[in-house]
This record gives C-alpha cells, structure tokens and sequence, in this order.
C-alpha cells in the first residue's frame, strides 16, 4: 500500500516507544507519509537526558509548518511536554501512555508486562527483541528511570490543542482507568480503545491508528479550555 500525505497536515512525526526504533511504526508508514524521530532510549544507544530534554531533542526536528504528534508507550511522556511547548503542533496522538503511578514499582510493572506479552501476536516477538538488542537494556533502563516518575497527566493539562489517547483493550501496561484519567487531564482531550489490541498498536493496528491520525488532522484545534481530569 502506497503512503499518501495527510490533507492540511504536512508532517505526521511519530516517535518509537521504551527501546523501540523505526521498524515499530514500518506498518503505519506504508500507509501514510510520515517521519520517526528517534531519542536516547527510543531507538538511539546513547546517554539519556531528562524529560525535558528529550522533548526538546524532538521540537528540534519539526519544521516550519503544523504537525501532528504521535507518542507510542514510553514516548507519550515526552509528546505532553514538546506538545504543552510549541504552538507547531497541532494534534496529538498517544498510543499505549505508560507510567501510572503504581506500575512505577518493579513488580507491579513486571507483571503487567507479562500479562500483555502473552496477548500479543506471536510474530512480534523476533521484531521487538531486534528492536531492545539495537537500543541496549542500559539505555532503556535509563529511559524508563528519567520519565516514568514525570507527571505526565499535569503535562497535559497545558496542551491546548486535541489529544486522542488509545488503548488495546487487552493492555494491561495501559489501564483504562489511567487512559480514561489522562484523556480527562487534556483540555481537549478524548479517550478511545481498540477492541482486541494490546501495546504494540503501531505494529498490530495500523489501520486504525491511520484512521485516529486522519480524525485528528481533520480536528479543529480550539481555545484552550480548563478541564482538570481527576483519577478515581
């Protein structure tokens, strides 16, 4: 399938979850023009900067005209800050956000990634593990160090524009009471979930996530409005 541009949107800039690299967005890419930045611990074996810093790593490699932004797992922490930060971007995207306060606990996190594995399609397994070998356990280790205590959900109570959170109804990394919560946080916020699906949405529901990008491209952005989201 050729990849065609999104009409009125020029770049469509997606960013590869915890050790992931290009080859976890090559299905969504066949489909639809766009461009994958990589970051330390997102596909790039190198030193791993804070948040910030990461997200300013990624406002750097947008160009001049608007973008939509999408965030894949671990990324989704680093889409809520550049998205609260530059005016250029005018939707986002987060697939899968990671990071709810008690999965920041090694066991509780070890389980639930368990509980997900097994509900993902076994011809994925040999293309993730590429991915981890490249990246390198000590770059994603330090990723997950440096983002996950980021308050990702205050994050997003600045982004003004339209934030589209998915989950896979079988993602136990993803929550829906925490995709539910961070989609409340979002002043234009909205929270839809993929019958089926897991984690890996880039690599397993690329259709759909085609289909999220072109909904939201076609969005308008609208005033900032104060809607606190509250969990529980």
């Amino acid at each position: 399938m050729s990849s065609v541009a999104l009409r009125g949107v020029p770049d469509v800039l997606l960013v590869p979850g915890l050790g992931l690299d290009r080859r976890s967005w090559v299905r969504v890419r066949r489909r639809i023009a766009a461009d994958v930045v990589l970051l330390p611990g997102m596909g790039l074996r190198t030193a791993v900067p804070s948040t910030d810093e990461l997200a300013g790593l990624l406002l750097a490699r947008l160009g001049p005209g608007p973008v939509l932004l999408v965030g894949h797992s671990q990324s989704c922490q680093v889409a809520a800050v550049a998205a609260a930060r530059d005016e250029r971007i005018v939707g986002v995207l987060l697939l899968g956000p990671t990071t709810d306060p008690p999965m920041r606990r090694l066991p509780v996190l070890a389980a639930r990634w368990v509980r997900t594995a097994v509900r993902e399609p076994v011809w994925q397994v040999p293309l993730v593990m590429a991915q981890w070998l490249r990246t390198g356990p000590r770059a994603m280790a330090a990723l997950w160090r440096r983002t996950a205590p980021d308050p990702v959900d205050d994050r997003l109570r600045g982004v003004a524009v339209p934030v589209v959170v998915v989950r896979g109804t079988r993602d136990a990394l993803c929550p829906r009471d925490w995709a539910l919560h961070l989609a409340g946080c979002a002043p234009h916020g909205r929270l839809v979930e993929l019958p089926g699906a897991a984690h890996m949405t880039p690599q397993t529901r690329p259709d759909d996530v085609v289909r999220l990008l072109r909904e939201l491209g076609a969005a308008p952005a609208g005033p900032a409005r104060g809607r606190p989201g509250r969990r529980g």
